[in-house]
């Protein structure tokens, strides 16, 4: 496992705005999305003065790899961006692109009570969880590099790696927060939430 993994959840969209849940659909970025991409570029060359130790990895959906481009401008020296199949978001089948409305009127009651947590893997022709989480621990296991990796990916994708990588349960990890203006940095087992200036968290799933 890589001695520091810095995660970092892509910029808002402008389906995130809307409430819709974009799986391996996408949309693009919005202003504030693009802000926040900035911030963390910016905040990335101070927590990494040896930019050129580092390397940088990012989902191949839009999302993802548009906020991974505009944190690379900002840190000199970095080696060329590179993608990764298996940090593309999770596919909730023939639920990718509705709002959560529109969800809920397909399947009433999927966000209520522990669905809330769960309803990703509910979808029909979706990914389950399983899958999700093997691919996340075969990019964990595969990521030896020595140098500090900057990750971009997705919401869904940040809850269960992080949960993999501290060891919690699947319900545990299903909870955790997907703020689009956080450095989550992974190492030593431990993980550490790093908040940009002068922002709140934002968004969830």
């Amino acid at each position: 496992m890589t001695s520091c993994i810095l995660l970092v959840r892509h910029g808002e969209t402008e389906w995130n705005r809307q409430r819709r849940y974009q799986g391996r659909s996408d949309s693009p970025l919005t202003e504030r999305g693009i802000a926040q991409a900035q911030s963390i570029g910016r905040l990335l060359g101070v927590l990494l003065p040896d930019t050129a130790s580092a390397n940088i990895v990012s989902s191949p959906l839009g999302r993802a790899w548009c906020t991974a481009k505009i944190i690379r401008e900002h840190l000199p020296g970095l080696p060329e961006l590179r993608v990764d199949d298996r940090l593309r978001e999770l596919s909730v089948g023939s639920w990718d692109g509705l709002t959560y409305r529109e969800i809920a009127t397909r399947l009433p009651g999927v966000f209520d009570g522990d669905g809330r947590h769960e309803w990703y893997f509910r979808a029909p022709c979706g990914e389950r969880y399983e899958t999700l989480s093997a691919r996340l621990d075969e990019w964990l296991c595969a990521a030896a590099e020595a140098s500090p990796l900057i990750v971009v990916t997705h919401g869904v994708v940040s809850r269960v790696l992080r949960g993999l990588y501290a060891k919690l349960s699947r319900e545990a990890a299903l909870i955790l927060p997907v703020p689009q203006d956080r450095i989550f940095r992974l190492a030593g087992g431990k993980i550490e939430e790093i908040a940009l200036p002068n922002q709140s968290a934002e968004g969830r799933g």
